[in-house]
């Protein structure tokens, strides 16, 4: 059956789609089931990583030596981006031994460090890539195959589609990402997010809490969560809109806030830049390269602003050994503007992070506020 799936924001109905990973693990299970058994499927699906099980309509089945393809077209819901409407093929084979996954045409090449995938390896996400794994071996079992597999995954219009993506700019070439940690596509409206953000500030304070600490999703949960005696702290979560977080703050008359991001988007907050997502404002080698002015030549600057990613970016900081002035210049820059943000009005501190390397720094105010919540850095 079609996939049909709705949230509810501020009194507004939304649809949710699928993301550009579920396409191709359903492609790819279809495909399987023809493999195994030559019954055309007129639909497939699976469970989710957020547990809601989603099908999608299969076409273009196609057998040519001895691999079986179909695909799966992209659907984005109410949340419509360049991908939609794509469509999304995996073709099977049987191979001797082992789960072979790849990218064919149409599916970028990772070209740069610090991405989710190795470089030279097609742009297909962890996520989804563990997902292909998994569902095809379950399949593997229940036809009593004990032989290995191999999948391609191809978007016929993905490197047209990628340009107007920020793909060639992170790395990637020659298409789009198969993407989707959660499977879903959840829209919902600028305004719905801010107004959900407000919402949440005002019941805390309502509850009397007089601060909070702040992230801009799950990895900045974790990353609060995987400090010394904040185990058990609750985080509101602000997206990109850091901005209108702190102008709540003010407004509901908190005392502190305690924000924790990722290098790749806090680096913006010490150029002033309130909003960190990508179609807003980037700006991340220009703020390091200007930081990094500040110890270190020209030609070091140069290097940073050829820099396609911030874990990058951090490599030739460490080289250069002024890695921890500059993540130190950061983070006590980024505490001066949100500050200034507020006015004064509220005393606000921050901390920085990356995947690879956990913590970089904090600010004078955010190394205050982790210990007066509770924690240790």
């Amino acid at each position: 059956m079609p996939f049909e799936y709705y949230i509810t924001k501020n009194n507004k109905s939304y649809r949710c789609g699928y993301t550009t990973g579920s396409c191709a693990v359903m492609a790819a299970k279809a495909a399987l089931e023809y493999l195994f058994t030559g019954i055309t499927p007129e639909y497939s699906g699976y469970t989710t990583p957020k547990g809601i099980y989603v099908s999608a309509g299969v076409s273009d089945l196609k057998i040519e030596n001895g691999a079986v393809s179909c695909c799966v077209i992209k659907d984005g819901g109410d949340d419509i981006d360049v991908t939609d409407g794509l469509k999304i093929y995996a073709s099977v084979r049987k191979i001797e031994n082992g789960i072979s996954i790849d990218g064919g045409e149409g599916v970028g090449r990772v070209t740069r460090k610090g991405l989710d995938c190795e470089v030279g390896a097609a742009a297909i996400n962890s996520v989804p890539r563990r997902l292909l794994k998994e569902e095809t071996e379950e399949i593997c079992r229940k036809y009593g195959y004990t032989g290995g597999i191999e999948i391609i995954i191809s978007v016929p219009n993905g490197r047209e589609a990628a340009e107007k993506t920020f793909n060639p700019r992170l790395g990637i070439e020659g298409g789009i990402s198969i993407i989707g940690t959660s499977g879903i596509v959840e829209p919902m409206s600028t305004r719905a997010i801010i107004d959900t953000i407000g919402a949440e500030l005002k019941v805390m304070k309502g509850s009397g809490a007089e601060g909070f600490i702040a992230v801009p999703g799950n990895y900045g949960e974790n990353f609060i969560k995987g400090i010394k005696g904040l185990e058990g702290a609750e985080t509101v979560k602000f997206s990109n809109y850091v901005g209108e977080l702190l102008d709540f703050a003010a407004e509901y008359k908190f005392k502190n806030v305690l924000l924790a991001g990722h290098i790749g988007k806090f680096v913006k907050l010490a150029g002033g830049i309130m909003n960190t997502h990508s179609s807003f404002a980037d700006c991340r080698m220009e703020i390091l390269a200007a930081h990094t002015a500040l110890y270190r030549g020209a030609d070091v600057c140069r290097e940073i602003m050829a820099c396609t990613t911030t874990d990058e970016a951090l490599e030739l900081l460490e080289k250069y050994g002024v890695f921890h002035q500059i993540m130190d210049s950061v983070a006590g820059k980024a505490e001066y503007y949100v500050n200034m943000r507020t006015r004064g009005f509220v005393s606000c501190g921050v901390i920085i992070y990356s995947d690879k390397r956990g913590l970089l720094s904090a600010g004078k105010n955010g190394k205050k506020l982790v210990g007066e919540f509770g924690g240790e850095i």
